[in-house]
């Protein structure tokens, strides 16, 4: 095909995969990065310049400059070569336009989402957008932020984007394949955004591939996102990194948010290296699209109980991919967003600076826990701490943050490394099984068992077990973590997609669990699920007093009478509160 010779020949291979791989010079004509195509955390991915080529030499992959853009952005071939044209103004011949009908129907959705963002944004400057518009000007955005970010505004009739594309002669099949538009009883269609402010979700190379719409009225759910498409697979796309990884790679982090106001807040600030998840916990698949821009990432999340814990099992996934992280914790219980327009972008950006590393953030969260004035509470404080710190792949890393966390919760050093010792022993795989599952509580045991074998009983257990405060502490709490990041997916709850979402440990104890006969519960599922629920609760409640009286002895031990009296007061309190 001479055209596909005459583009490869026109496009330069390091510029497109340095849009989504950092590049650093290796020897000779190449250069190196870590693999946009699987996890690593050693450089493997070699760029070849002389050749225009890439190979990686972890996972096999190879190809030129169309086959990157195909596995990158998930295109065919034809929708790879028309995108190139496009981004390097290559006109492109007729005969190359979409050769196969899975092509052809991606292509037009594209085409639909363009119309639609095209119908949005005029509809934000009508007369029935009056409230959308007064919504953003409370929140402080500038008429150049909306423009910049394409906000608009779906027709409140649920009609006219319908209307438009049958139009413009796009075909039922393709509408309802669009997710713009819902088939009715009669066979018509609706339009999925009624009334609602539009954020525009593109691509990481910046095509519309969905759309968010949050309500102007008391009605749930209050963000509507797109359904998955065949251009848009939700846990892979992350908000704004089109705009944002330029700007990554110059200051060398990134800064995850939870909302698409928060990002846009931020951006307003000066700080561009902004990107929130859209309207999902965040994937695996999304934090190596971020680390292939840097390996450093700040975590701003919103300062309630939810958005602490979102906090702390997304850091988990970080840690897992071997990125540096901090944690930037906002004073006065404002959002992001909130807290830029408070405070000034100047502001903002020096707590930006001056964020937390994230094993002194959760130290200080051990510090409020626990009474760290004794060499009980300083150790307690610790074991707090150290599943994260295992799970750091660097074992030099690990040792250093080992230090450097003991010195920080003034525990004794050689307490901290038999603590250590003593934990990696128990990771070892086969030798302590038995031992593992025999430490995880029945009332576990039987609510997995339940929630994988009965969706009645998941379906009612699901939302409690995703608000459970002590989540991450449960014996079993990474299977527990596993379904509910799946559930927040939209992904079944099957025993196969938990257990790939399992290391190789968790996966042993998620089998002995699964297939164990000698669970038993009382048959009613969902009763037994909520059961055990209660019981989860209540132990974790009953946990928090014997802390509490531990307390108190340790201080009458030590003559602090009027520390003793405290403590009781509190227990006290949590007694009558929960009584």
């Amino acid at each position: 095909m001479e055209f596909v010779q005459q583009l490869k020949a026109s496009v330069d291979i390091v510029r497109v995969i340095g849009e989504y791989v950092r590049l650093r010079k290796a020897s000779g004509n190449r250069l190196q990065g870590l693999c946009p195509f699987h996890n690593e955390k050693t450089p493997s991915f070699s760029v070849y310049v002389d050749i225009q080529a890439y190979k990686c030499f972890g996972c096999g992959a190879t190809g030129d400059v169309i086959k990157f853009v195909e596995q990158i952005e998930n295109l065919s071939f034809y929708e790879a070569l028309k995108s190139l044209a496009e981004q390097f103004s290559i006109p492109m011949p007729k005969r190359a336009e979409y050769s196969d009908p899975e092509s052809k129907l991606r292509g037009s959705l594209y085409d639909m989402n363009e119309l639609a963002l095209q119908l949005f944004r005029a509809g934000y400057r009508s007369q029935a957008a009056a409230q959308a518009r007064e919504y953003v000007a409370r929140r402080g955005l500038t008429p150049e932020l909306v423009e910049q970010f394409g906000l608009g505004f779906s027709d409140p009739t649920g009609q006219a984007l319908t209307r438009k594309l049958r139009a413009e002669g796009f075909s039922a099949e393709q509408i309802e394949a669009s997710g713009l538009a819902r088939k009715r009883e009669d066979g018509g269609f609706y339009d999925y955004f009624r009334g609602r402010l539009i954020f525009p979700i593109h691509s990481e190379s910046g095509k519309v591939v969905a759309f968010a719409g949050r309500t102007l009225r008391d009605e749930e759910p209050k963000y509507l996102n797109s359904p998955q498409t065949k251009i848009y697979h939700k846990s892979d796309v992350l908000y704004n990194l089109n705009r944002a990884r330029n700007s990554i790679r110059k200051v060398e982090h990134s800064i995850l948010v939870e909302g698409y106001m928060d990002v846009i807040g931020v951006f307003s600030a000066g700080v561009e290296q902004v990107v929130a998840s859209c309207g999902t916990a965040l994937t695996s698949s999304q934090v190596r699209s971020l680390k292939r821009h840097s390996d450093r990432i700040v975590v701003n999340f919103d300062p309630d109980r939810a958005g602490a814990a979102a906090a702390e099992r997304s850091i988990q996934m970080f840690l897992d991919e071997g990125m540096h992280v901090r944690v930037l914790e906002l004073e006065g219980g404002l959002d992001p967003d909130e807290y830029v327009k408070e405070n000034g972008a100047d502001v903002y950006r020096r707590k930006v600076e001056t964020a937390s590393n994230f094993f002194h953030w959760l130290a200080d969260r051990a510090r409020k826990k626990f009474d760290v004035s004794s060499a009980e509470g300083r150790m307690q404080g610790f074991q707090l701490l150290l599943p994260a710190i295992q799970r750091i792949p660097d074992k030099l890393e690990r040792l250093a943050v080992v230090n450097d966390v003991a010195a920080y919760l003034r525990v004794d050093p050689g307490a901290v490394l038999d603590q250590f010792r003593k934990a990696a022993a128990e990771r070892k795989p086969v030798a302590v099984r038995k031992q593992t599952i025999s430490a995880v509580p029945k009332a576990e045991k039987i609510l997995i068992q339940k929630m994988l074998r009965d969706s009645e009983a998941c379906a009612a257990a699901l939302p409690q077990v995703a608000e459970l405060p002590n989540l991450g502490r449960l014996a079993a709490g990474r299977i527990f973590e596993a379904i509910v990041t799946a559930a927040s997916q939209g992904e079944a709850i099957e025993f196969s997609r938990i257990e790939g979402r399992l290391d190789d440990t968790t996966k042993a104890l998620l089998h002995d669990i699964a297939f164990a006969d000698d669970i038993d519960g009382s048959g009613e599922s969902v009763q037994d699920a909520l059961n055990c629920l209660k019981t989860l609760e209540d132990s974790d409640l009953e946990a928090q007093r014997a802390e509490m009286r531990a307390r108190v002895r340790e201080a009458e031990r030590s003559g602090n009478l009027q520390e003793a009296l405290r403590w009781t007061k509190e227990l006290q309190k949590m007694s009558a509160s929960t009584r």
